[in-house]
């Protein structure tokens, strides 16, 4: 019998080593290798040796290779098309499939797939679109492979509807768990929650008994933490136990988000202290929660174990702390935070940042200092005009009308998103009693059509959302009269006990709810929050947590107003707006008045 060769024996060993290589040294000891025993350029080589480089992100290595091949091959092509949209380089790759078709290799349902993806890493609904009408053209439409690229294509691109109609496209018996977790993705990266809640429900009444995988579980939960809506999500939670999966920290991070922006902070803590080794992501979901609960040094502990456990922070963990001492008035610690970023964790300061220095040194009524960080900071755009916004707001706050003018007017610089500004300019006028001024800004505003989104709060009943606007009441629907009576005895007691605010039938505000806060003017009616207040006490059942959300700041009438409330009818409330939460239980609130 004839000794095999030393290459013939060699390449299965070899190639086999190259299917395990994780890291660069070992792939190039690998080409060595296979140089050394003159079989580098054969077929089986070459691609095992370009997927290779691609999988450990070398693509200067892999693009070396490739242009040292005679007429590489459609699966060539493909193979460095995915290695560059994986390493972040989509444009790159896309360039590829046009150099790919002038060389005269035709793409395959795989080529177009990987350009569907890297057209989703670029968010450009244009160029999916050329790559999906090549594939109508082709007849591979139908692809699931494909078409679920053009689910996550169209999805990140936010075209919803694109994404959908695709979807419907496919036959139920294509529909695998990714195609469901790119849809169900699609809905929760563009904010349509109730949406993903109902594909969910459709997954497990239409899936063919497809289990959810963690990724599905965790984007349906990420849905319910953006509508607030607690009872499906805890549903959600118990099915991933039952599942086996309530330990998969994808999982586990999405319900620290939930519970925490549905109120429920100790579920959000309960869960983070159920992951055995917290990575950056669950220590950063933590440390945002208790920001935004007002538990500032809690969430400073938080952080200080994280860094002892030897985790390194990124851009939005620093920012979390930053939030956490905005809104329990740390502020030094802060300020200390914001100038070591650089030196301490190679992070240097972004506009989000500064916006949130701003911020903290403006609540603390330190105006001068924030005036000076927000010139220093140098934001432009976007970033910019929430800053400025952010001064304008504790200048009216805290009555400066010299530094809300100057600020004002780098606010009415920009072109777009202004009402929240002008809004803000109005009030700081009338905070001063400068109601002619005030006046005029609001009456130049309805002159040119500007206006405020309204303010809005929504309660969940039974795992239904009922949502209120200020003054109407028809959500209650024949329950409207007895929230009304209900508010009028509440008002009564109220009274009694200095309370100087009107809720019942007749109130008349001296505040506007679409201001985001206490502005002067009229209007008859009760604020979302009283409403959504008074029907829960109605229709949830005593002893039960009220919880409400608001689409705006919470202002002081109604802030003082919970705090007596929760005293008369022993009762606990969590109100989330638009900064953070307020936990009343017996007359005070866990922000202690600081918001």
């Amino acid at each position: 019998m004839a000794t095999p060769s030393f290459s013939t024996a060699t390449l299965p060993v070899l190639i086999h080593l190259l299917r395990g290589a994780s890291d660069l040294a070992s792939v190039a000891a690998t080409h060595a290798k296979l140089f050394k025993a003159g079989i580098a350029s054969t077929l089986a080589s070459s691609n095992h040796l370009l997927a290779a480089y691609c999988r450990c992100g070398a693509m200067s290595s892999a693009r070396d290779l490739f242009d040292g091949m005679r007429e590489p091959d459609v699966v060539f092509w493909t193979t460095l098309m995915s290695g560059y949209a994986a390493s972040g380089r989509s444009r790159e790759a896309l360039s590829l499939l046009r150099a790919m078709e002038l060389s005269g290799v035709q793409p395959n349902v795989v080529t177009l797939s990987t350009a569907a993806s890297a057209c989703a890493h670029l968010a450009d609904a244009g160029l999916g679109r050329q790559v999906h009408a090549r594939t109508e053209v082709a007849g591979w439409s139908g692809n699931a492979v494909f078409a679920t690229a053009l689910v996550d294509m169209y999805g990140k691109a936010g075209r919803v509807e694109d994404a959908r109609a695709v979807f419907d496209g496919m036959a139920a018996s294509e529909r695998n768990a990714v195609s469901w977790g790119a849809m169900l993705a699609a809905y929760t990266q563009n904010a349509l929650g109730n949406e993903a809640i109902q594909l969910f429900a459709e997954l497990r009444t239409n899936g063919r008994g497809l289990a959810p995988n963690q990724f599905m579980l965790s984007s349906v939960v990420s849905a319910c933490a953006g509508v607030a809506r607690l009872g499906i999500g805890k549903c959600v939670h118990g099915e991933a136990l039952r599942l086996g999966q309530g330990n998969d920290e994808v999982i586990a991070v999405a319900l620290v988000d939930m519970y925490s922006k549905c109120g429920c902070y100790e579920y959000s803590r309960k869960v983070f202290d159920r992951i055995d080794q917290p990575s950056l992501i669950p220590y950063t979901s933590i440390i945002v929660a208790a920001a935004k609960y007002g538990h500032g040094r809690w969430a400073l502990a938080l952080f200080s174990e994280m860094v002892d456990r030897g985790v390194q922070p990124n851009d939005v963990t620093l920012l979390g702390v930053l939030h956490a001492c905005s809104h329990s008035g740390l502020v030094d610690t802060g300020l200390q935070l914001l100038r070591s970023m650089q030196s301490k964790y190679g992070i240097a300061p972004c506009p989000s940042h500064y916006t949130c220095a701003v911020d903290m040194l403006g609540r603390a009524g330190r105006l001068e200092e924030a005036f000076e960080l927000a010139m220093e900071a140098q934001v432009e755009g976007n970033e910019a005009l929430l800053l400025w916004n952010s001064l304008l707001s504790a200048c009216r706050t805290h009555k400066r009308l010299d530094l809300a003018t100057l600020a004002g007017q780098r606010v009415l610089e920009f072109n777009q998103d202004v009402a929240s500004g002008l809004v803000l300019m109005s009030n700081a006028y009338a905070s001063v009693g400068q109601t002619e001024n005030a006046d005029a800004v609001r009456s130049g505003m309805r002159r040119h059509g500007i206006r405020k989104d309204p303010g809005c709060s929504w309660i969940e009943v039974k795992d239904t959302p009922y949502v209120f606007y200020a003054g109407a009441i028809s959500c209650a629907g024949a329950r409207t009269d007895e929230v009304l009576t209900l508010l009028d005895e509440l008002e009564c007691k109220m009274r009694e006990r200095g309370y100087k605010g009107r809720l019942g039938r007749a109130r008349v505000s001296d505040g506007h709810e679409d201001d985001g806060d206490e502005g002067k003017g009229v209007m008859v009616g009760v604020h979302s929050e009283i409403l959504a207040l008074g029907f829960g006490l109605l229709v949830l059942p005593k002893g039960m947590t009220i919880r409400v959300m608001k689409n705006l700041r919470m202002c002081c009438d109604c802030h003082e107003a919970f705090k007596l409330i929760s005293v008369i009818v022993e009762r606990e409330f969590v109100v989330r707006d638009l900064n953070r939460f307020h936990h009343f239980k017996m007359g005070s609130c866990s922000c202690n008045d600081y918001w």
